[in-house]
């Protein structure tokens, strides 16, 4: 009566909740004495009220419903063991349920495994559940290693059509982003017909849409995964084909989401398959319809549906935002197609500042796709002075945020971008320079990296501006940095500070702290283009007329030069004859003297021997010196 009474009535079901028969169906289902019969309605009952709301879930949750349920999978009876397995598929894949519960007692796993040959009903659920429960690397592992592969394998050629589609969303959560299930799928054969076989006959366009969808997913794992190469024909010829499909407007909202995202995640790091995509059924132009109304008109008959769209029409902005990114991550024309179609500019600037961050990533992401454009930066990033919104999203954002915007910055601020005046105007060093102080990685390279760019060819006072924004502390602990991206950055932004005949000025101010810093790194253990870097700086000290002078009273230093002169490595010999050179440099104050020093130090002699040497660009270089010697 219980079980007729609530089915379909969530009423009904809440009723039953409060009035306490949870803990006493859960009771008579535990008890021994209990008929079998008895303990299956009771399965059922307790299966249907975790039908009805969230919180209805909460309080069988909270009654500890799922060990008893677990413990009733060891029962020899299949009609119990299945009502229980409906039960617990259905508390599984609600959100309040926490995954962790199906991994607390180590049995549990293997016996399910075990339970996977007793009849479809069993295989279902059991699917059901490992593809709801299985989140993340740990999970995968841990299925992966209870034998998953073996197991579910076969049920991808069930007679049964939901068995297949739960195997098939296994293998999809088994995969994703996981190297290990993937290499171990490409070699499994069912019936003689290997694994992507069997998924590209699943997303032929006579099957549903789920299951398409679905298998695309797992040959997209298997390929970003190095399973599967980019230029098979399975990609190229199926999986991409099928995912652009899924992009109409003839699609549901969810369809198209889920088909642009794992596009986006199939293409994102190959450039052919970027070309492909983007000349595939007017994939571009066809994206553009992810921003205007978000059903077609045919399903607007159904009013839930429609209000379910509008609620939901913000993930496929977002979706259409990642797409554009990843096919416009390589090639210039794809870019300049992206950016001609209708609006594009100001869609991504109204991203930037939408509500959702799932929207702002993705169109942050977007920009800075398109900024790695020469002549995008030089026009439509000029017009529609993308830079502002820019600048807000790196206020306060959270990390993930400023990782891409601050990449996005550092292309902005190249120096043929006409968006450089405004950004510093609008106190972009302040702001760089707090990002190099991150505790994240990637922030400090992208501050210094952008501070490096803002520097080249910058007149005086942005120089000294960024000197006195960074302070010589940061600057040398940025110099020690453990992590070599962030010390070269570094070096760069020196020598873009240092070049120039300005150096007199920041020498003046800083030499000291400068030639620390060339000393500290030449003494260090670090690795050829760091050390070539820190003797271009070097060299560019050495232009300076006063600055030169730094170097001069500095033995230390003018025994490191004279040591990298002989080094085994042609690039840092080179690096050295610059600084020689612009040292010993006859048109200007004080030549003699620093000529005279040189040769005392032996310096001449080397240069003798560099002239004679077999790589040509070290014996003119050499050459040349000595010819000051001579004038």
């Amino acid at each position: 009566d219980m079980k007729n009474a609530v089915i379909g009535n969530n009423k009904q079901k809440a009723n039953l909740i409060v009035l306490g028969a949870v803990p006493r169906l859960l009771y008579l289902l535990q008890q021994e004495t209990s008929s079998t019969e008895l303990r299956t309605e009771c399965a059922v009952v307790l299966g249907s009220l975790a039908m009805g709301t969230e919180n209805n879930v909460k309080s069988l949750l909270d009654c500890h419903i799922i060990p008893a349920l677990l413990q009733g999978l060891l029962s020899p009876d299949l009609k119990f063991i299945e009502a229980c397995l409906r039960c617990l598929r259905t508390i599984f894949i609600s959100p309040v349920t926490p995954e962790d519960l199906l991994y607390t007692d180590a049995t549990v796993i293997s016996h399910l495994m075990a339970l996977l040959s007793r009849s479809r009903y069993t295989q279902e659920y059991i699917c059901q559940i490992f593809s709801h429960c299985c989140k993340g690397p740990d999970h995968q592992t841990i299925l992966f290693n209870h034998g998953a592969v073996q197991n579910i394998a076969h049920l991808l050629v069930s007679t049964s059509y939901k068995v297949r589609m739960q195997a098939l969303k296994c293998f999809s959560v088994l995969a994703f982003e996981n190297p290990q299930v993937s290499m171990t799928l490409v070699n499994v054969s069912v019936d003689g017909e290997l694994l992507p076989q069997i998924f590209v006959k699943m997303l032929q366009r006579d099957k549903p849409i789920e299951m398409q969808l679905t298998s695309a997913k797992c040959l997209t794992s298997m390929c970003r995964a190095g399973a599967i190469r980019t230029d098979d024909s399975c990609i190229v010829l199926k999986t991409l084909p099928c995912l652009v499909r899924m992009c109409s407007k003839e699609r549901l909202l969810e369809e198209r989401v889920e088909g642009a995202e794992t596009l986006a995640y199939l293409i994102e790091t190959d450039v052919e398959l970027q070309r492909i995509a983007s000349i595939t059924d007017h994939l571009i132009v066809m994206l553009a319809d992810y921003f205007k109304y978000p059903s077609s008109v045919s399903a607007i008959t159904d009013i839930k549906r429609l209000d379910h769209d509008l609620k939901h029409a913000h993930e496929l902005r977002q979706a259409a935002f990642k797409l554009y990114a990843s096919l416009g991550a390589n090639d210039e024309d794809i870019r300049k197609k992206i950016i001609e179609t209708e609006n594009m500019m100001d869609r991504i600037v109204n991203g930037l500042s939408e509500s959702s961050i799932k929207v702002r990533l993705a169109a942050v992401r977007c920009l800075h796709s398109l900024s790695r454009s020469v002549q995008q930066l030089r026009t439509s990033f000029q017009d529609h002075a993308v830079w502002k919104p820019l600048m807000k999203v790196l206020q306060n954002a959270p990390n993930e945020i400023l990782v891409v915007a601050s990449s996005t910055l550092c292309n902005l601020l190249l120096e043929f971008s006409p968006s450089k005046e405004p950004i510093l105007e609008s106190g972009a060093i302040e702001l760089l320079c707090s990002l190099t102080q991150s505790e994240n990685l990637a922030l400090r390279v992208n501050g210094i990296w952008a501070l490096m760019n803002m520097a080249f060819q910058a007149e005086q006072k942005i120089k000294s501006d960024i000197l006195r924004g960074l302070s010589t502390e940061q600057l040398f602990q940025l110099l020690s940095d453990s992590d070599v991206n962030v010390l070269m950055k570094t070096l760069g932004l020196l020598r873009n500070l240092l070049s120039t005949r300005p150096i007199n000025h920041i020498m003046s101010t800083h030499g000291k702290q400068i030639m620390q810093a060339v000393t500290l790194i030449l003494e260090g253990e670090h690795n050829i283009e760091v050390k070539e870097q820190t003797l271009c700086i070097l060299a560019n000290i050495a232009d300076g007329t006063t600055a030169k002078e730094l170097i001069m009273t500095n033995d230390d230093i003018l025994q490191k030069i004279k040591y990298y002169m002989s080094h085994s490595n042609a690039k840092l010999q080179l690096a050295a004859m610059f600084c020689i050179s612009n040292l010993i440099w006859n048109e200007e104050e004080g030549s003699q003297e620093r000529q005279d020093k040189l040769r005392d130090m032996g310096i001449v002699d080397i240069l003798h021997k560099l002239s004679q040497s077999s790589d040509p660009n070290l014996c003119d270089k050499a050459k040349t010196a000595l010819q000051q010697y001579l004038a």
